[in-house]
């Protein structure tokens, strides 16, 4: 991490996260409800951090998966 701070030069000791992002526009008219809730749960997965997405214990993967309650609680806005 040192290293990649020194190539970059845009920390002074530790580089940890990445300086670009990745946004996706997510205005209801464009990208509907489902397919917002399946970009935000699939984030471990594609990280590496589980296999399935309602594996991830701060996910609300799992309520809408398996309709058991994990930690987030869920609340919908109108």
């Amino acid at each position: 991490m040192s290293k990649e701070a020194q190539r970059i030069g845009t920390a002074t000791n530790y580089k940890l996260w990445r300086d670009d992002n990745h946004a996706v526009c997510i205005d209801g008219k464009k990208i509907k409800k489902n397919d917002r809730l399946h970009y935000i749960h699939e984030n471990p997965v594609r990280n590496g951090l589980v296999f399935n997405d309602w594996d991830y214990v701060y996910s609300s993967a799992k309520d809408y998966q398996t309709g058991k309650t994990g930690l987030v609680n869920i609340e919908f806005a109108i």
